[in-house]
């Protein structure tokens, strides 16, 4: 089983759409068998706490239901239960590299919009958390365009196919 990560600051925003965008990419493609998707976030401001109602609608309104994720910090035992782990931003990069049981696990951490298929500018997932609906509606189209490229990777990578 291939086990990702999608990681943002608090784990109630970016990485729960993310988680929820890749989860259900990965049961459409009849994959769930073979990829589990979690998420976490780099602090602990909100731990058990469901995402933020703004990214729950926004999920909703794709078909996408992310009511059973509770935000949870990340751990150092993150970095070796799973194989990826994606990051939404440079500064949470940074920070959860600090949290790394050593160098060679931090190399694990990636960037998610590197895996991008689409015509963004970003290099990042912008926080939504202060701006309004149209942030979340950005930051899901960027996740979604970062999920089908991760997904494509992992395919193309033979490591799991249908």
């Amino acid at each position: 089983m291939i086990k990702v990560l999608m990681i943002c600051m608090g784990n109630i925003c970016r990485s729960p759409l993310a988680h929820g965008v890749l989860d259900y990419l990965v049961k459409d493609a009849g994959l769930s068998e073979k990829i589990h998707v979690d998420s976490a976030g780099t602090h602990y401001y909100h731990v058990g706490c469901l995402p933020d109602e703004r990214s729950i609608d926004k999920a909703r309104d794709y078909g996408i239901d992310i009511t059973t994720q509770r935000a949870r910090q990340l751990t150092a035992e993150d970095f070796s239960d799973f194989d990826y782990l994606l990051v939404m931003d440079k500064r949470n990069l940074r920070d959860a590299s600090v949290l790394a049981p050593t160098p060679e696990l931090a190399q694990k951490l990636t960037l998610f919009l590197d895996y991008s298929l689409g015509d963004f500018s970003e290099s990042e997932v912008p926080d939504p958390y202060y701006g309004g609906i149209d942030g979340f509606e950005h930051v899901f189209q960027l996740v979604k365009s970062a999920s089908v490229g991760f997904l494509a990777h992992l395919q193309e990578d033979a490591r799991i196919s249908c």
